[in-house]
């Protein structure tokens, strides 16, 4: 079908939009705290996004690659292969950890429930569109993405007009643990490159011919970036107010009216939704056995509950650049392997 394009840049856009991105915690963890510069960065990540976006989704195209596992052997070979499966394991157990922590963030800050039951509420969703595999990702991006990406724009929108893009943090810092604004461009793509791989490797079925992954790779990476930048401005205007919070996007549009702050808290939390629903989905494609599988969706479900418990921000913090070098790495040698 020729509006394939859109159900797979749905995807992507669902895939890397999570927690992290919607909050404002992530925009600033890369982003922001380079003050101007941080817009530079996002844009080399966007370029970063459409580009190399489109060019695995051709490759699979071209090699008609059906799984993650087909790739891996491609591009690795066997002798690496357990490596590179167990490194692909762990990041999209804890990618889905983030995503359950910042539901109990969320849960606890803005309905004023336990944290436990926000975790409990993202297993369960989560656990019923696991049974419906590709059909269930596809569906449920296809409606939701479209909410968050007029949700961010406008919430943007209304907070930088109210700011009068007057900036709080216009100089930033030259150098953090991620180098500079360049280098921290490059691992935030990285950072999201692994499940990246592991989803598009899943989309063959999706990809009708080069036009659609083209199509695909360019608007979700260049919507992406027009999201990112709308993030980063609202960061930038009322930096000395967020720079330090979980959620930061939360605190300032309290500016908007409190029942609008409940509205992006949901808003927010079907971000988490989608991006767990991703990292979910790429673990449990790499499971050829489906004798087991239901089995095996309830117990990823439930040992990512103590990892969650560490904290969103924690997670994000220190999980993610480490990832990004993992990440950025694989994909330049997914891309110029024969």
């Amino acid at each position: 079908m020729e509006k394939n394009w859109i159900k797979i840049a749905s995807i992507y856009i669902g895939t890397v939009i999570g927690a992290g991105f919607a909050s404002g915690r992530e925009i600033i963890e890369f982003f922001g705290v380079y003050g101007l510069k941080g817009i530079i960065g996002v844009i080399i990540s966007g370029i970063f996004f459409s580009l190399l976006g489109s060019l695995l989704l051709i490759k699979i195209y071209d090699s008609k690659i059906r799984d993650f596992n087909q790739l891996s052997a491609k591009v690795f070979g066997k002798r690496l292969g357990f490596i590179i499966d167990t490194l692909i394991g762990f990041s999209l157990y804890t990618g889905f950890s983030v995503m359950v922590s910042g539901s109990g963030a969320i849960f606890m800050e803005e309905l004023g429930l336990p944290f436990n039951i926000g975790i409990l509420v993202m297993i369960l969703c989560c656990f019923v569109v696991f049974m419906f595999s590709l059909e269930g990702l596809s569906f449920i991006n296809t409606i939701l993405v479209p909410l968050l990406i007029l949700g961010m724009l406008f919430t943007s929108f209304y907070l930088n007009l109210r700011g009068g893009y007057t900036l709080s943090n216009v100089e930033g810092i030259s150098l953090t643990r991620k180098g500079n604004f360049i280098t921290s461009s490059i691992l935030y793509f990285g950072s999201n490159s692994l499940i990246i791989l592991v989803v598009f490797s899943s989309l063959l079925p999706m990809i009708d011919n080069k036009r659609t992954a083209i199509l695909s790779g360019t608007i979700g990476g260049t919507t992406l970036c027009i999201l990112g930048l709308s993030i980063l401005t609202s960061m930038l205007i009322y930096y000395n107010e967020v720079v330090y919070l979980e959620i930061p996007m939360l605190k300032i549009c309290n500016y908007i009216g409190e029942n609008y702050r409940k509205f992006y808290s949901i808003l927010l939390w079907v971000a988490m939704f989608t991006t767990a629903l991703a990292n979910g989905f790429g673990f449990m494609n790499r499971i050829s056995d489906d004798r087991y599988r239901i089995p095996i969706i309830a117990l990823f479900c439930i040992t990512a509950v103590p990892l969650a418990k560490v904290g969103f921000a924690n997670l994000i913090g220190t999980i993610y650049p480490a990832f990004g070098v993992i990440g950025f790495t694989m994909m330049v040698g997914v891309l110029i392997k024969d």
